[in-house]
C-alpha cells in the first residue's frame, strides 16, 4: 500500500510539471504572432522579400492621358518590384467629379491597404479622409495637388508657379520669333476655378508676363469645367470678339486641346501662338502641326512611379522627403526629337 501510494504521488507531480511547461510554451507563441500588419519592424524581422505591399492609387480622372500616365508609372513601380508591390488604380471619370473621388478615397481606406497615393482634385474636400488614413497608420503620398493639411507622408508635384512662368517665357519667345511687338492682349483658358494647381499656373504665368512684357494684358480668365468643347468655344469667342488677340495660354491638357482645335479650324497655326500645359496625344499632334507653339510638360509617369516607392520607403522605416519638385520642361518643335524629350513624352521609351 505504501509503495503504491508513493508511485501515485510521483506520477501526479510529474504530470503537473508537464502541464506547466506546456502552458508556458503556448503563451510565448501567441505573443510573438501579434504584430501590426503595417509595422515596418515586422517587415524587417521577416525580410522584405516575404512582404507584399498593397498600394492603392487614386487619380483625378480616368478620361485623361495625363492621369493614365500617372497610373502607368505606379504600375511600372509594381512591375519592377518583382512581386513585392501590388497596385490597384482608381479615379472618377472627370475632374469635375470631386464628390465621387472622395467616395473612392473613403472606400479605399475602409479596405485598409498598406498605403495610398492620391492626386486630390480638391485641396480641402479630401482632408478628413486623408487625416483618417494617416491616423490609421496608412501612409498617404500626395501627387500633383497640395492638400491643406500637414498630415501626409510626402508630396510630389511640379512647382506650378515656376511652370506658369516658364509658359510666359515661351509665349514671349514665340512672339519675338514672329517679329511681333510685345503689346496687346492674351487669352487665358483655365480648366476649372478653385483648383490650386491651376491657380498657381495662371498666377505664375501672369506674374512673369508682367515682368518681361508689361504691355501684354491678360483678358479675363475663361473657365471651362474640364471640357474640351467648352475650351474650344471660349477660344472661338475670344477670337471673334478680339481678332487681334496675340495668343493663348491654356493651363492643362483639355484646355490645350480645345484651344488648338480653334486655332486649327481658323487656319491660324503659326500665326497666333498657344502655350499649353501637359502633353496628351492630341496636344503633341497640335505641337507638330504648329497649332501649339510650346507645351509645358510635367513628369506624370515619374509622379506615379516615385509616389508608390515613397509609400514603400515609409513603410520600411526609410527617410522620405516631405516635398519633392518633379520638374517642368518646355517642349517645342526645336527640341521635340531629343532623347530627353522623347522619354518624357513617351514613358515606354525609358
Amino acid at each position: 500500500m505504501f509503495r503504491r501510494k508513493g508511485f501515485t504521488s510521483a506520477f501526479v507531480l510529474l504530470l503537473s510539471v508537464m502541464i506547466v511547461v506546456g502552458c508556458s510554451t503556448n503563451s510565448n507563441t501567441a505573443s510573438t504572432s501579434e504584430a501590426p500588419s503595417n509595422s515596418p519592424s515586422k517587415t524587417s524581422s521577416e525580410g522584405n522579400s516575404s512582404k507584399t505591399y498593397n498600394i492603392d492609387v487614386i487619380v483625378k480622372a480616368t478620361d485623361s492621358d495625363f492621369w493614365q500616365t500617372v497610373l502607368k508609372g505606379a504600375e511600372g513601380a509594381a512591375a519592377d518590384s518583382g512581386g513585392k508591390i501590388k497596385v490597384k488604380t482608381y479615379g472618377p471619370p472627370s475632374e469635375k467629379d470631386i464628390d465621387q473621388q472622395i467616395s473612392i478615397l473613403e472606400n479605399v481606406i475602409s479596405k485598409k491597404p498598406d498605403g495610398i497615393v492620391i492626386a486630390s482634385t480638391s485641396s480641402d474636400a479630401s482632408i478628413p479622409a486623408i487625416e483618417k488614413a494617416m491616423g490609421q497608420n496608412i501612409p498617404v503620398v500626395l501627387v500633383d495637388n497640395r492638400v491643406n493639411t500637414d498630415q501626409f507622408t510626402s508630396f510630389l508635384a511640379t512647382d506650378n508657379k515656376k511652370g506658369g512662368a516658364l509658359a510666359a517665357d515661351m509665349f514671349v519667345e514665340a512672339l519675338k520669333g514672329q517679329g511681333k511687338e510685345l503689346k496687346g492682349t492674351i487669352g487665358i483658358i483655365s480648366s476649372m476655378a478653385g483648383v490650386q494647381v491651376l491657380i498657381n499656373r495662371n498666377e505664375g504665368f501672369i506674374e512673369r508676363l508682367k515682368e518681361i512684357a508689361p504691355d501684354i494684358k491678360p483678358l479675363e480668365t475663361r473657365y471651362t469645367d474640364a471640357d474640351i468643347m467648352k475650351a474650344l468655344g471660349a477660344a472661338e469667342d475670344i477670337l471673334t470678339k478680339d481678332p487681334n488677340v496675340l495668343g493663348f495660354f491654356a493651363d492643362n491638357n483639355s484646355t490645350g486641346v480645345g484651344v488648338a482645335r480653334a486655332i486649327t479650324e481658323r487656319n491660324l497655326s503659326g500665326k497666333v501662338p498657344v502655350v499649353a500645359y501637359d502633353a496628351d496625344n492630341e496636344e503633341i499632334n497640335a505641337l507638330k502641326s504648329g497649332a501649339i507653339y510650346a507645351l509645358v510638360v510635367q513628369d506624370p509617369y515619374g509622379m506615379g512611379y516615385k509616389g508608390v516607392l515613397s509609400v514603400i520607403d515609409s513603410l520600411e522605416g526609410k527617410e522620405v522627403a516631405k516635398e519633392v519638385d518633379t520638374g517642368a520642361t518646355a517642349v517645342t518643335q526645336a527640341n521635340f526629337d531629343t532623347d530627353e524629350i522623347q522619354k518624357l513624352l513617351f514613358p515606354e521609351k525609358r
